[in-house]
């Protein structure tokens, strides 16, 4: 995980009672050698931040979070439906179609400079039954019916 968002991890963290256990990914080859390493210390859940280098290797990490039975949330539902456990963040959709408002403000004389930067505003949840079955785990229904996909 990068530097950006990782305090507020950690405060989130804290004000869960959760104990955090930082691993950088910049090194694809050494991936097994993590996961082994974090089994054997006991971890038993695993989250990801948003990272261009993590979503290339994507399959590979569930590949990994299944192998060592580690319930997993990441970023965005393409995890989920890769075997991924649940993913909550921006509505991708949502945000292409609002930077289309953008391009339309930009052509029509306005300068980027002058224009608010504008946080995400619609986020979505997605969960894996079927993961969470297999790592022996079931996702209470009130999560299920929050959810925008669910992958049975």
């Amino acid at each position: 995980m990068g530097p950006t968002g990782l305090s507020e991890v950690k405060t989130g963290a804290r004000f869960l009672g959760l104990e955090l256990f930082v691993v950088e990914a910049s090194d694809d080859a050494k991936f097994t050698e993590t996961f082994a390493g974090v089994a054997a210390q006991g971890i038993n859940g695993m989250a990801t931040m948003a990272s261009p280098f993590l979503n290339f290797r994507r399959k590979r990490l569930i590949e990994l979070a299944a192998q060592y039975h580690l319930p997993s949330i990441w970023e965005n539902s393409a995890y989920v439906r890769d075997g991924g456990m649940l993913s909550y963040g921006p509505s991708f959709p949502d945000m292409y179609r609002r930077a289309a408002g953008y391009v339309a403000k930009i052509l029509s004389g306005r300068k980027p400079a002058d224009l608010p930067v504008e946080l995400p505003i619609k986020f979505e949840l997605a969960v894996n039954v079927q993961t969470a079955k297999t790592l022996g785990l079931e996702i209470p229904s009130t999560l299920l019916m929050r959810a925008d996909e669910v992958i049975e």
